[in-house]
């Protein structure tokens, strides 16, 4: 397989560490050109499925500025610069939930666009969550609520 060509990167907008926005020129493998292609750089994330000692799933009922009304989601957030991905599943599932893991299995990573961009997903599972003595100090800016679901 031939892989996509980028010949050039225009920036369009820039607001660090959230989003990068170029538009590229690329050259197809059949040799097409297609311009202002939009290359969205948003930096990798994790998303942790976190399972208690009475296997239930931890998971937040919240809302989000895009949807209307609440969603079901599960811990979830950006690996900051130089931060490793486990390690950075560690740390959001303690600052969302207040709860820690020793058994953690790595899911693998995704990119969502793998056309335009959006950063890489790290997934993971983290089993037999428990309680930690640290309180939940999340900065999300939505309203959440932490439930418990039963497979």
């Amino acid at each position: 397989m031939k892989h996509w060509k980028t010949l050039s990167r225009k920036l369009v907008y820039n607001n660090p560490p959230w989003i990068r926005l170029e538009a590229h020129t690329i050259e197809l493998p059949d040799n097409r050109l297609i311009e202002d292609w939009i290359w969205i750089d948003t930096p990798d994330f994790i998303i942790v499925v976190a399972q208690d000692t009475q296997e239930r799933f931890l998971v937040f009922e919240q809302t989000k500025y895009a949807a209307q009304g609440t969603t079901l989601a599960p811990v979830g957030g950006y690996i900051q610069s130089g931060e490793e991905p486990l390690s950075a599943a560690k740390r959001e599932l303690l600052e969302e939930t207040g709860y820690t893991s020793e058994d953690w299995v790595e899911l693998g990573s995704f990119m969502t666009d793998a056309n335009r961009g959006n950063g890489r997903g790290y997934y993971f599972f983290a089993r037999d969550v428990s309680k930690s003595e640290i309180t939940a100090q999340s900065d999300d800016l939505e309203e959440q609520v932490l439930r418990f679901f039963y497979h």
